[in-house]
Order: C-alpha cells, then sequence, then structure tokens
C-alpha cells in the first residue's frame, strides 16, 4: 500500500526578539552552533553569524530552546515511562513532536502535560502510540529510514537538508522545518520515494513566502569569487620602466 501523506500545519505566533541575552546564554548559543554546524564563524556585536544563515532557518536562539527542550523533556519522559515505554522527543522551533509507545492512555496524557510545562514550548504534537516498546530491530530500520529520507533530500535540486528535520518512527516518516508550500510538496514526495518500507509521511511544516527562503540560499562559487570586469586601455608607446606587478589569478572559493 503506498504511504500517505497527513500534513499538521503549524503557524507559531510571531514572538518579539529579546534585546538583551545572558552571558551564559549566549555561550550556550555559540556551543550549540559548533557542535550541529561544525566549523562555524560567529562574530558577537552587531554582525551576524553569516554561515548559520545559510545552514539552519531557525535563529540561534531556537536551536539552543530546541536542544534544551529535548534534553528537558526527555528525561521527564522517561521518569513517568520507566521501563513499560519509550518517548523520542523532537523539538523544532519549539514545537515538539512525541512518538514512541506507551503502557496506556494516562501515561500518554502525562508525558504530554509534564513536557508541556517546559518553558519555550509552543505546542505539542501527541503521536505516542499505545503499544509495547519497539525492539532495537525497528528503531535500527527506523535510523536507515532518516537516513535514506536525508539522501534523497541531498540530492535533489532546490531543496536543503538543512531546512529539514527528518524523524522516523515505526516506519512512519515525520517532516519538520521551515519551508515554502513548494519545497513542503518537492520534500513530501522525495521522503515518500526515498525508501519501500515507509507507512506514512507526516508533514508538520512552518510555511514561509518564496522571498524569505530566498536568504537562506548558499550563494553558488561562482556568485562568490568573480574576477574583475577587464578595462580596455591604449598600450603606452615606450615600455614603462618600472611596470606595474601582475594582479593575481581570482581563486575559486571552495565548495560548500
Amino acid at each position: 500500500m503506498k504511504p500517505i501523506f497527513q500534513a499538521r500545519v503549524f503557524q507559531p505566533h510571531i514572538v518579539k526578539s529579546q534585546l538583551a541575552r545572558g552571558v551564559s546564554t549566549l555561550a550556550l548559543g555559540a556551543a550549540l552552533l559548533a557542535s550541529l554546524q561544525g566549523c562555524v564563524p560567529l562574530m558577537v556585536g552587531g554582525t551576524v553569524a553569516g554561515a548559520m544563515v545559510a545552514t539552519d532557518r531557525r535563529s540561534l536562539g531556537a536551536q539552543t530552546d530546541d536542544a534544551a527542550i529535548e534534553l528537558k523533556a526527555t528525561g521527564r519522559a522517561s521518569k513517568i515511562t520507566g521501563d513499560k515505554g519509550r518517548v523520542a522527543v523532537t523539538s523544532f522551533n519549539r514545537v515538539v513532536l512525541l512518538t514512541g509507545e506507551v503502557a496506556d492512555e494516562k501515561m500518554k496524557a502525562e508525558v504530554q502535560k509534564q513536557i508541556a510545562t517546559i518553558e519555550g514550548v509552543k505546542s505539542i504534537e501527541n503521536d505516542l502510540t499505545i503499544a509495547p516498546v519497539s525492539s532495537v530491530g525497528v528503531r535500527t530500520n527506523d535510523a536507515l529510514i532518516t537516513g535514506k529520507v536525508k539522501a534523497a533530500i541531498i540530492d535533489t535540486r532546490d531543496l536543503y537538508v538543512s531546512a529539514f528535520k527528518v524523524h522516523t518512527d515505526r516506519s512512519i516518516v515525520y517532516l519538520m522545518g521551515r519551508v515554502t508550500e513548494r519545497e513542503a510538496k518537492l520534500g513530501g514526495e522525495v521522503a515518500r520515494n526515498a525508501a519501500s518500507k515507509i507507512n506514512k509521511v507526516v508533514l508538520l511544516f512552518e510555511y514561509i513566502e518564496e522571498d524569505e527562503a530566498k536568504k537562506f540560499i548558499p550563494k553558488s562559487a561562482d556568485d562568490q569569487a568573480k574576477p574583475a570586469a577587464v578595462v580596455e586601455s591604449t598600450p603606452p608607446t615606450k615600455p614603462a620602466s618600472n611596470p606595474a606587478p601582475k594582479a593575481a589569478e581570482p581563486k575559486e572559493a571552495p565548495e560548500q
């Protein structure tokens, strides 16, 4: 049976950015950025962390909050379920997805109730299933599907894997991210065809306009290193005694 799409679109309220942040929060954000994106140049004091803009459509504050939410929520859920359940927590732009297995409806509701009290959580998508805890084999297969979906997105023109957050649980693929309607449709199709054992693709996107998405597209090497225009001039009648040194050839920017 062909996988089907299930779209649940979140449109979070616009939150005013804080003008001042504590030193500890800034340090945590910088550490998170380095861990998520590798070696990323981060400049503070009126200068934007340019590499981050090209790789993640969330603000640095949202990335920091998402990491903290996932850590806190996982701890709270494990205290509730013990060995009777398994809760996977995925947070994107402060929207939390809960997947896994719990013993009963009461446990499912209690997990959501406790996680909803975590600071920064805007909404919760509770997809916990009342069932025995899945086996290691099932979770291994989920990890393989996630890898295939990410690889398929990378191989697709006009899609950027950094704009998507991919999570798979019990062969159900969840796609989160800040994308345009065009990217959402294409990304859903790509995910559905990335692996043969996908039960369903669930879209949990926050939609943005095309003009906003263009701000996050990395510049190509050709755009980054264009040679200066050649200006024609009349050669001198006599050779100069001290000719100017020849200009260095423009170097191509390394591929990103």
